[in-house]
């Protein structure tokens, strides 16, 4: 089971939501060190992100995104505020025009 689950709907499309799923990828690429990897599919994508303690993905559909991610015993006790912050981040690209935002 997920420390972090999230799931949010949008009505970007498959093309849009790709493009926001990248767009994450790449920030917390820069920001936290994560390893992504993106794979696509004919009706839904996966991303898959790691480090050391952190591993994930993030489903991407027509309408939803759907990120999971476990988390290691250090940063277990900090899965609120993480969790938090990761909504706070996908949201932003989700709710900005053309799905571009930076990260606050």
């Amino acid at each position: 089971m997920p420390d972090i689950h999230i799931e949010r709907n949008h009505a970007l499309g498959i093309t849009g939501a790709r493009e926001v799923a990248r767009q994450w990828m790449q920030q917390v690429e820069q920001d936290y060190g994560l390893e992504c990897t993106y794979t696509e599919g004919e009706t839904s994508d996966v991303a898959q992100f790691s480090r050391a303690g952190i591993d994930g993905t993030v489903e991407v559909t027509a309408d939803t995104l759907t990120l999971e991610a476990t988390l290691g015993f250090l940063f277990s006790s900090f899965s609120d505020q993480i969790e938090q912050k990761i909504a706070k981040n996908l949201d932003a690209l989700l709710d900005a025009p053309g799905g571009k935002s930076r990260f606050a």
